[in-house]
């Protein structure tokens, strides 16, 4: 299923984050995005809008007052920088309300509801280990985009948490799953994985270069934690020696 949605911010910034975010989800299908209320209302009443990220905060009609001009709304999620009118998105049977500037794993949780309103038997996220007959062949199975992944650990370049969820980069794209670091680090092998960070897993095969407070993957440096300083050291040396 394809959730149709509607991005309406006069700011263009804050629209790209939001585009930039719904982007991780194949469910999410941005149908237009529109820099004030009066515009978004036309869209509305041509097409069928089934989830609206909405400013509230815009110059002509505000985002609530939008929303109570329609006899139907789609579903609401608020973005704005004022606390003040949290009262009167909820009023409005809001899903959800995103205070600005709105981080990734906030808006994680707000996808959650929209998934369990429109997708109830979505399951995000799951973790499993499958190893093959050959022993430098290991899979996690990593539920994500309404199924079961399988990914080769030898294709994992670094996982980072993002609270409740992980992000698992590979080559070639990025998977989103709800699942602690904790549980897949004790799924990885510890030959081939380090902790480097309470929120990173670092590849050890992937690493291009390391420093005593971060190492390098793909071009991009990840910080080393100070709790976790000395056991890096002994491995890169190990490694190195």
């Amino acid at each position: 299923m394809k959730i149709k949605t509607l991005i309406v911010d006069d700011e263009p910034h804050a629209m790209d984050i939001v585009e930039k975010y719904s982007l991780n989800f194949s469910e999410i299908d941005i149908v237009a995005k529109c820099k004030n209320a009066l515009e978004a209302f036309q869209i509305l009443q041509r097409q069928k809008i089934d989830l609206m990220f909405l400013d509230v905060k815009m110059p002509g009609l505000l985002g609530t007052e939008l929303v109570r001009s329609l006899k139907n709304p789609p579903k609401i999620i608020f973005t704005t920088a004022y606390q003040d009118f949290a009262i009167d998105g909820f009023d409005l049977n809001a899903v959800d309300y995103l205070l600005k500037p709105i981080s990734f794993d906030r808006f994680l949780r707000a996808m959650d509801k929209i998934f369990a309103l429109y997708l109830p038997n979505f399951q995000q996220v799951g973790v499993s280990q499958v190893p093959t007959e050959q022993k430098s062949d290991v899979f996690l199975y990593l539920r994500s985009d309404r199924k079961m992944v399988k990914v080769n650990v030898n294709d994992i370049y670094w996982v980072e948490s993002l609270k409740d969820y992980i992000k698992v980069v590979l080559k070639e794209k990025t998977l989103i799953s709800k699942q602690k670091i904790s549980i897949v680090e004790e799924l990885l092998p510890e030959d081939k994985f380090l902790r480097i960070h309470r929120s990173f897993i670092a590849s050890l095969d992937k690493i291009e270069s390391y420093k005593s407070f971060s190492i390098e993957i793909l071009g991009k440096e990840l910080p080393i934690g100070r709790n976790y300083k000395y056991e890096c050291s002994k491995i890169f040396h190990s490694i190195s020696s």
